[in-house]
């Protein structure tokens, strides 16, 4: 497919509602409001092809930089690449894509890990903890829990709300994984109160750390 054959695909398949979903979930860039399920689609019909991965990031359009995440080859990207795309990146829903597809596919991302977390750039900071998150439930060894809950405790209730939903990941994963700082993540979460009244659909869990941990201890039986 030519770039422009995407574009024309992506805008037909755009609608009203999709882009007010995505306006609601801080999107302001352009955008056409394609189905999650439509970009996978036409990523999947692309395959491979590097050229036309530049060209649709480069083009600024939300659904296109979606699609090109998709496509996009952690083993072709430098360290340097990766901060560079990050950089870029203006909302929560691409930086999340750009994090799970690419990021934690990078076998070099544990060097990014830290220095992310330190940044002053909001998703570039969200990213960090997000990697932080997956150690803590993936391999643990090394890290200090007890430090980063001192961390959050210190960061945590000042953070913009677009880093402090990840942080609020790391919270909620050391107590629901970690049962000796469990009684900690449980007082700090309902002292900070980072979510406790977010709109949680039915059948869903809160994001609120107390409901979050208790929940999820529950179903280890």
């Amino acid at each position: 497919m030519t770039y422009d054959e995407v574009m024309e695909k992506l805008q037909s398949l755009g609608t009203e509602k999709g882009r007010k979903i995505n306006e609601r979930n801080g999107v302001s860039q352009a955008q056409f409001g394609a189905k999650m399920g439509d970009l996978r689609g036409i990523a999947k019909e692309i395959g491979s092809d590097p050229e036309l991965v530049v060209t649709l990031w480069n083009s600024g359009n939300f659904d296109a930089q979606m699609v090109a995440t998709l496509l996009m080859k952690p083993k072709a990207l430098d360290l340097a690449d990766v901060e560079e795309l990050v950089a870029g990146i203006e909302s929560v829903p691409l930086a999340d894509w750009f994090v799970s597809y690419v990021v934690k596919q990078h076998s070099q991302k544990e060097a990014l890990r830290e220095p992310w977390m330190r940044s002053a750039h909001e998703i570039t900071a969200r990213l960090g903890w997000s990697l932080t998150a997956e150690r803590i439930c993936k391999t643990p060894d090394g890290l200090s829990l007890s430090g980063l809950l001192d961390r959050l405790d210190q960061e945590m209730p000042a953070a913009p709300t677009v880093v402090q939903w990840t942080m609020n990941y790391c919270l909620a994963e050391i107590g629901i994984n970690f049962p000796e700082f469990r009684a900690r993540a449980l007082e700090m979460g309902e002292r900070i109160g980072a979510f406790r009244d977010y709109p949680t659909p039915k059948g869903c869990t809160s994001p609120f750390a107390p409901i979050w941990i208790a929940e999820m201890v529950s179903r280890q039986g």
